[in-house]
């Protein structure tokens, strides 16, 4: 549908549609701003990562530093878990309906500023109001990027491209616990973990301002569907996939009322408490059990979220060729991930190099189950409603960040007491395991899922 409209103040708004350009120009620029999309996107998400990750490499600093316990270090952890899961919730519906070039570039520019802020106090209070806000800045990076990727590449290349585009929170993950442990040991001070990253962002949020752009429609181009005469199943018309769905369209019709989306917000739950129990405590619990150093620590970050990028494009491409079945791909991926944090629990210290290959082998496994949790929303409702569908699955998956950061944190403080510092990690590695097991379960229930007809 080429329909121009009056453009509007909100610097969040929609950009017009523009006037369709010719034939001869949509075949010549259409491969290059697909390739834009991808581009600012991948790099900008990676951006976001830098200034939220930063916490777990240095937590042993703060704690010697500040003299915070890990209970304290786990309610920062805790605290922004919550708040980016609501952030993400509420800013899906409103990132469906807005600019995403605006949109990301802003968020990115807060949550730099709140690094510089961190890094510049002292306070328990303040450290846990800054990265509660830290939080809710960061849920305005994935859904403006659910939303641009949804636009520019149809559904049968989802599978693909979304993976490609996925392996950026491996990126900017595994740099942000790399850069954070450069910075401290570069300039001195657990400080500097906040401030060159926040530096990093703040030029990665002019980048975006530069380089992306919203919709195909809104630089007069056609929609995706179109250009590529490659639509959903079914008899929908392009008006329909055009039409900017209402806020109860997208919160009540396309996410409360699907179960399926449902069952993929409650394996995420799990899902997450299995992805961030390492990267939230994994430096500290190889620091202290495991004989590991800072840089080791850092290093275990990067080995695990490197360890998702190959993985998380293969299993992506391999979940179009199954037609789709995006919760068999991702069940079957649940058992290495069960099988490498058993040969963590049972690994003497000594073993670092052993300890190393099994967190990499976690992320080869869980990388992909997060990202296909997410295709296999966006199969089940629509790319006008990704970032509504998203938001809400996101929120069960931080819901349970924030119970592993707070209750695994606990749980090492009370059990040190009570068992001494092994039997407490050993508990929480039962916990994990409980915990991926259940998710592969949840995820077994969506096995004969495909994009809905």
């Amino acid at each position: 549908m080429n329909t121009i409209s009056e453009p509007k103040r909100n610097i969040f708004a929609p950009p017009a549609h523009q006037p369709r350009l010719s034939e001869a120009d949509v075949q010549r620029l259409y491969p290059w701003y697909r390739w834009r999309a991808l581009e600012a996107t991948f790099l900008g998400y990676a951006f976001y990562y830098l200034v939220r990750n930063n916490v777990a490499t240095v937590a042993k600093e703060i704690e010697e530093s500040l003299g915070y316990s890990k209970s304290m270090i786990g309610d920062i952890l805790a605290v922004t878990a919550i708040s980016y899961g609501l952030s993400k919730f509420l800013m899906g519906s409103v990132s469906d309906r807005s600019n995403a070039r605006t949109f990301m570039a802003v968020g990115l520019l807060i949550t730099a500023g709140i690094n510089f802020a961190f890094g510049a106090t002292t306070d328990y209070y303040t450290h846990l109001l800054l990265w509660a806000a830290n939080g809710f800045a960061q849920g305005m990076g994935w859904p403006p990027c659910g939303r641009v990727m949804g636009h520019w590449f149809s559904e049968s290349e989802r599978g693909l491209t979304f993976s490609i585009w996925n392996t950026s929170h491996n990126v900017g993950g595994g740099l942000a616990g790399v850069t954070a442990a450069w910075a401290v040991t570069r300039y001195g001070g657990w400080q500097y973990a906040f401030y060159v990253p926040g530096v990093i962002a703040m030029f990665g949020a002019f980048y975006l301002l530069w380089r992306l752009r919203d919709t195909p429609q809104s630089i007069g181009l056609p929609p995706i569907e179109e250009y590529r005469n490659d639509y959903p199943p079914g008899d929908v018309s392009t008006e329909d996939l055009e039409r900017e769905l209402s806020f109860r369209e997208l919160f009540v019709d396309k996410v409360l009322k699907n179960r399926l989306v449902w069952l993929l917000a409650f394996a995420n739950f799990f899902a997450y408490i299995t992805r961030y129990s390492m990267l939230d405590w994994g430096p500290t619990y190889l620091r202290e059990m495991k004989d590991a150093s800072l840089n080791d620590g850092g290093l275990a970050i990067l080995a695990l979220e490197f360890g998702g990028i190959p993985s998380t494009i293969f299993f992506g491409w391999l979940s179009d060729r199954a037609g789709g079945r995006r919760g068999m791909v991702a069940a079957l991926c649940m058992i290495p991930i069960f099988l490498a944090f058993t040969g963590i629990l049972f690994t003497p210290s000594g073993y670092l190099w052993f300890d190393m290959l099994m967190l990499v082998t976690i992320g080869f496994f869980v990388y992909p189950v997060i990202n296909l949790i997410v295709i296999a929303a966006l199969d089940v409702a629509s790319k006008k409603a990704i970032g509504t569908a998203a938001g809400f699955i996101g929120l069960f998956g931080y819901i349970g960040r924030t119970v592993q950061a707070k209750g695994f944190g606990s749980m090492v403080d009370h059990f040190t007491k009570e068992l001494g510092a092994a039997a407490a990690w050993n508990i929480v590695l039962y916990s994990i395991l409980a915990c991926a097991a259940i998710a592969g379960f949840l995820l077994a229930l969506t096995w004969q899922t495909r994009p809905r007809a």
